[in-house]
């Protein structure tokens, strides 16, 4: 802290109002002397003037923007017609949609038809595997019976087939 002698007549005024109090107490034992010093600063309207100059661009700003706009406002024939385009568009939008959701349902269908068929086809040649081996590892079946000899031919033991002759 530095101290200014107020009597020196090189010292520069203060801008500030100071005000110095010294009080003073009494009491029987003790004497004490206390010194309060306020510093009092004059207005200062620097922070107005900037809000100021800051809310009148803001103003211009607004008013620049309301009259740069187009001057012509749309009549209603073109906001029919926009809004029937924008219809048409939309439906175009929905019918490729529902297209491709058709396409996409008809492939997944060729998918299931062509694993179904090759499911088929694997399980036609594992039951022709399995009889091929059913058919290897089976022993053959011998059937045995009593056949009679016929009896022997009445002209002499030759037996002659013709075309008329009956075929039991």
């Amino acid at each position: 802290m530095t101290h200014y002698d107020p009597n020196d007549p090189n010292r520069v005024p203060p801008v500030e109002t100071v005000y110095t109090e010294t009080v003073t107490t009494n009491a029987a034992p003790l004497h004490t002397e206390t010194v309060e010093t306020t510093v009092v600063r004059e207005a200062n309207n620097t922070g107005w003037w900037i809000a100021g100059i800051l809310g009148g661009l803001v103003i211009i700003a607004v008013l620049w923007i309301l009259f740069s706009r187009g001057a012509a406002p749309q009549t209603d024939e073109a906001l029919l017609q926009a809004q029937a385009d924008a219809a048409a568009a939309q439906a175009a939008a929905d019918s490729a949609l529902i297209q491709g959701q058709v396409a996409g349902a008809q492939a997944s269908v060729d998918i299931a038809r062509a694993d179904a068929a090759r499911s088929q086809a694997e399980a036609i040649r594992a039951a022709s595997e399995a009889r091929a081996a059913e058919a290897r590892s089976s022993s053959p079946v011998i059937i045995e019976r009593e056949v009679q000899v016929p009896a022997p031919a009445p002209n002499g033991g030759a037996v002659v087939v013709t075309p008329t002759a009956p075929q039991n």
